[in-house]
Parts: structure tokens; sequence; C-alpha cells
């Protein structure tokens, strides 16, 4: 269990059969009146967002989530087969259970999957992913004076804007949160 006054950003809380990660709180203390706490939470399982108001000090029980890294082996047709690298054991995981972040996963990466009462609820990528670009217009010289940029498909098959100058074969590291361009890889 966990007090309403000990609310954080990031904090899991099980409300109503489903596991809710709070984004936003705030203590209130009106001058008349007992206090409050404001919060916004999501949703893990299904991302809806929803604003919830607790008395100061209501305890509510706290999501059990467990983290475990594991690597992902294989693609076996649509469903990506993830190995715990403690147990060995494998995971099948379907492509709506990650989320965007699919396209951003290659063979022998390793993750964070998040588990509660053994139900998957997200794939944690790392925060930039290096990948080669295998498709993308040429880009010529003298096209701009400031610098442009063109879309390049890299080899997980994502859509990413790069500048003008990348070439197909290059090497880029790419930010798995927004799908930016972050750099040529040394």
């Amino acid at each position: 269990m966990i007090s309403s006054n000990d609310f954080r950003t990031g904090v899991t809380i099980e409300l109503d059969g489903s596991v809710w990660r709070v984004v936003e709180f705030l203590h209130v203390k009106p001058g008349k009146g007992s206090a409050f706490v404001r919060t916004k939470l999501k949703n893990a399982q299904t991302g809806n967002v929803v604003e919830r108001t607790f008395r100061a000090g209501e305890t509510v029980p706290q999501a059990n989530i467990e983290k475990r890294t594991m690597q992902h082996t294989y693609k076996d047709g649509e469903d990506y087969v993830f190995m715990d690298m403690e147990t060995y054991e494998e995971t099948r995981l379907a492509p709506d259970q990650m989320g965007d972040r699919v396209k951003y996963i290659k063979e022998e990466m390793a993750v964070n999957v998040v588990f509660w009462n053994e139900q998957v609820l997200e794939v944690e990528l790392p925060t930039s992913v290096i990948l080669e670009v295998i498709e993308t217009d040429p880009g010529v010289k003298g096209d701009t004076a400031t610098g442009g940029s063109k879309p390049a498909t890299v080899e997980t098959g994502a859509q990413v804007m790069v500048p003008l100058f990348i070439s197909v074969g290059e090497k880029i590291k790419v930010d798995t949160r927004d799908g930016s361009y972050l750099g040529r890889e040394n």
C-alpha cells in the first residue's frame, strides 16, 4: 500500500483492476477543508489518461511490477521472440504489445520488459539505437544553403528524417523516444 502523500511521477498503482502510472501530481491544501492530491494517471495497458483526486493520506495498492532484461533473438512470423537473460526462457510478443517502438528493435538487442502479474505491460528500449540506412535519395551538392532533411529507411523498416549528406550504407544514431536523427555513428 502507498499513501497518496507519497505519490511521485512514475509511481505505479493498482486501481479498478488495472495498473496506472502517475504522470502528474499536485498536493493541494485549501484554506478551508482538508488537503487532497490531484493526479493525472496513465493506464499502463491501454494508454488512457484520466484525472483523479485522492484525499491526503488515502492509501492505494502499489502495483508490483517487475523489469526483466531480455534479448530479442528472432522474429517468428509476426511475433517477436525475446530470451530472458537469467533463465533463458523465451517470451513471444505481438507487435501491438510493444507499441510504436517496435520499429526500432533489431536482433540481439537487449531491452527491459516490464511485467505485472506475469502480463507484459511494455518494452523499454535504450534511448538511442544505431541503425544502418538501407534506402534514401541521394543528396545533391548545393541543394540548400542552410542544410535540410530527407526521409531515409533504416534496417528495421522505420522512416527517419536525416540530413542531406547521409547516404545508403551509413550507420546513424536514432532516438527511440521520438524517432529523430541524433548523428552518425563513428
